[in-house]
This record gives C-alpha cells, sequence and structure tokens, in this order.
C-alpha cells in the first residue's frame, strides 16, 4: 500500500509532542535479570548516570522499567517492581522533573502510582490489558498516552511454540478489538507496538517489520522496539553485545516503514539514524537543507 503522511501528537503532561520527526525512546531497565547486561541498572548512581547520558545523546523519552519481560522469565512480584520504579522515578523527578517519561508496566497499580506520584507521562504495557484486567480503565482515569502492544502468549510461553493461521489479520483484529474497548472507557491517545519478539518466530518478525506500512489503517502513532533482539542476533549467529549494527539497519527500515517512535538501547545511534533518514526523505523538496549541508 501507499505511504500517506499522517501529523501525530501525544499529550504529554498538557504540551503537544509532534511525531512528524520520529522519536528517540531510551530504555532504562532498573532490573537485574533484561536480556542485554549493559542496559541493567539498580543502583542510584547508575540509574542517575544512565539517565543523563541519554539525555546528553538526545533522547525524547525515557521508557522506565522495573520487570524483566524477556522470554522464559519468571516476573518478578508486583511488589519488588512498585519499589524499583518508585525508587528510579524519584530519582529521575527530582533532577529532571519535566523530562517526558514512559513507564513499562503490565500492572494498573504501578502505572497508577508513576502517574499520580510521579508524573510519568505515558504508560508502555506489553500485555494490551490482558495481564491485569484494571488496566484499561486505570488508563482512562490517569489520561496519559498508552501504548498498546500485541504480544502472543505470556513472557514464559510466548517463545515456545508461536503459531498464526494467519499473521497479519489475527494481530489487525486483536488491535481493532482492544481499540474499541479503551475508546469505549474514554482512551484515545493510543500508540500501537507490533510487539516483535513478543510471540513470533524469526519469519513473523521480518514479516511484520515489511509489512509494518500496513498498519497505517488504525491511524495511529507507531512504535517499533527491535533493539539488539533475538530476530538480530540469532539470526546472524551472535549475541545482544554483537547486534547495534543489525539494529541500526532494521531501525531504517522501521522508520522508511512509518514508525514514529523507535525505543532503543543506543540513543546516540539512533538519533543519527533518525536524522539521516529525515535527509533521505526530504532529498530534492528542501532546498535550504540541501545548501546547508553543501
Amino acid at each position: 500500500m501507499n505511504q500517506k503522511e499522517y501529523s501525530f501528537t501525544l499529550n504529554i503532561n498538557g504540551r503537544l509532542m509532534e511525531l512528524n520527526t520520529p522519536k528517540v525512546m531510551g530504555i532504562l531497565n532498573v532490573t537485574p535479570d533484561s536480556f542485554f547486561s549493559s542496559s541493567r541498572y539498580m543502583s542510584e548512581e547508575g540509574i542517575l548516570r544512565r539517565t543523563e547520558t541519554m539525555i546528553d545523546e538526545g533522547v525524547d523519552i525515557i521508557d522506565v522499567g522495573a520487570c524483566s519481560t524477556r522470554p522464559g522469565i519468571d516476573l518478578v512480584s508486583e511488589s519488588e517492581e512498585f519499589l524499583r520504579i518508585r525508587m528510579a522515578l524519584h530519582l529521575i523527578r527530582k533532577r529532571w522533573p519535566d523530562f517526558p517519561i514512559s513507564v513499562d508496566t503490565f500492572r494498573s497499580r504501578i502505572a497508577d502510582m508513576a502517574v499520580s506520584d510521579f508524573e510519568a507521562n505515558i504508560i508502555n504495557d506489553i500485555s494490551g490489558g490482558e495481564m491485569d484486567p484494571a488496566m484499561f480503565s486505570t488508563m482512562a482515569k490517569l489520561k496519559v498516552p498508552y501504548i498498546l502492544m500485541h504480544m502472543q502468549g505470556t513472557p514464559a510461553d510466548m517463545q515456545k511454540s508461536p503459531h498464526y493461521d494467519n499473521m497479519m489479520k489475527e494481530i489487525f483484529l486483536y488491535f481493532s478489538e482492544k481499540i474499541r474497548q479503551l475508546r469505549e472507557v474514554g482512551v484515545n491517545d493510543i500508540i500501537l507496538d507490533p510487539g516483535y519478539g513478543f510471540g513470533k518466530t524469526l519469519d513473523n518478525n521480518y514479516e511484520l517489520l515489511r509489512r509494518l506500512p500496513d498498519f497505517q489503517i488504525f491511524e495511529l502513532p507507531l512504535l517499533v522496539g527491535v533493539s539488539r533482539k533475538s530476530m538480530i542476533f540469532k539470526l546472524l549467529n551472535t549475541t545482544p553485545e554483537q547486534a547495534l549494527n543489525g539494529t541500526t539497519i532494521l531501525n531504517t527500515l522501521a522508520l522508511n516503514g512509518g514508525a514514529n517512535i523507535l525505543r532503543v538501547h543506543d540513543v546516540k545511534e539512533a538519533r543519527e539514524c533518525v536524522q539521516l533518514m529525515q535527509i533521505y526523505k526530504t532529498a530534492g523538496i528542501c532546498q535550504s537543507c540541501q545548501t546547508s549541508l553543501m
């Protein structure tokens, strides 16, 4: 299908964040067990240092998560996730009171705490409300943007034997129903995440990436999170630590397919990717841009 240009914005604490230029969401894992070891930060010093580095590198949104959802993981208890998130948000808000923060959680109680106590700006839910039936009503109360992701199964079993009769049809039906439910309770600021690596085979992941433009039918912003995932390092027979080059290539394809937000471990490289893609897409259109680069 031909890509159409949409002008999306997010309401970030009363300020509009425009997505005409794609945004970079930097990952801050307050966990000891995330799949990419270099993204784990548990100490106060480490959290502050990582946050400062990402801001210096030009991150637009910081996504704070305190419960690893990598395949096969035993999920941390709600009380432990609650304490980790509170600690991280307290530190960040004390130094950067207005910086856009997303909280990666599938638990409504933690979403409520993050927004009510620390003015978190976005809730990023891998489960689409499937793992906590109170999530949608909580989002209606909180009135912040909601990232709706597709996942087949749960983190414990999602990669054991993912199967679809018609993957795109099933994911589109899933999103259609979830969007309807969210809008019925009054949630309208919705971001879609196809859920790369969450109940998907290698072929599923690459088909989803190739057909990313098809998601424009929903007329909602798209988030893509492929950073250092197994769809890169298992295919190339390497490791997450060696997957930066592959991540940049897939981020480029995602931007070309209409991604509005890139969720990444490596902010500087993603920011450069966005900048180069913007020049590529406007080549021959923006004469001032051409002149400035000569």
